[in-house]
């Protein structure tokens, strides 16, 4: 079994298709993705439709927080132990409801709004960890690996780390302003999103990769990206366009 985690999508529905196109998954293999699935892009409700035809997980960033917050479906727990319970049923759904963080617009036509609430529901919490899924493997050289969305407080075990700070760590709130990266030594290999670059950013301690940063600005016009962190091998996909500003 190979497992991907895919960097921040944003509604890049088209670049999504070619990506899982050229992922060819088996059955028995697995696309996880680090969060941010809709907000910014063109069409958020084929990235829906992509990833539920793919049998993706997802993990909440903080535009699907923003947005389950609103309608009280958030969990406060950074594990989602406190998972409110399913909700299919809602008053009428207006654009300003589906609003991520900041603000930002998701286009999802009308007709599909009740959808999109409840497939965010289907999230695995703010973050996965390989020994908890089963029959993931370990990386190439033998460790485990987990996946966030934004980042994580080196100083305390992950599972106790605050959701904030899971969906929106960048820098730790210290003098230096160090990356929260810099700081992790973890056994753990932490994959994440959020942060974007060019390309996927590998911070090495002593030539081990610690951590890998995948949200490669798709929707800015980048490309967007997945990772197997079994086989240590990448698969990127260019953008059509720069989407959004």
């Amino acid at each position: 079994m190979t497992t991907w985690i895919v960097g921040d999508i944003h509604g890049c529905a088209q670049e999504l298709a070619e990506l899982i196109e050229r992922l060819a998954l088996g059955p028995e293999d697995r696309l996880i993705s680090c969060g941010d699935l809709f907000h910014r892009g063109p069409d958020p409700a084929g990235v829906m439709d992509l990833l539920t035809e793919a049998r993706a997980s997802f993990i909440l960033g903080n535009h699907e927080r923003a947005v389950l917050k609103r309608v009280g479906l958030d969990p406060s727990e950074a594990d989602a132990s406190d998972r409110p319970p399913l909700r299919e049923h809602f008053p009428p759904i207006d654009a300003e409801d589906l609003r991520g963080d900041g603000g930002r617009a998701c286009l999802v036509p009308e007709e599909r709004r009740r959808e999109l609430l409840v497939f965010l529901q289907g999230h695995a919490g703010y973050f996965l960890r390989s020994a908890d899924l089963a029959d993931a493997s370990t990386t190439h050289d033998g460790r485990g690996w987990c996946v966030v969305h934004a980042g994580l407080d080196p100083s305390r075990p992950l599972e106790l780390n605050d959701p904030y700070d899971l969906t929106r760590m960048r820098k730790l709130d210290e003098r230096k302003r160090r990356w929260w990266y810099e700081a992790y030594t973890g056994d753990e290999l932490v994959l994440y999103g959020h942060t974007s670059n060019p390309i996927p950013k590998a911070h090495r301690v002593g030539g081990r990769l610690m951590t890998l940063g995948l949200d490669t600005a798709c929707v800015y016009g980048g490309a967007l990206t997945a990772y197997s962190p079994e086989l240590d091998d990448f698969v990127r996909v260019p953008a059509e366009k720069a989407w959004a500003a």
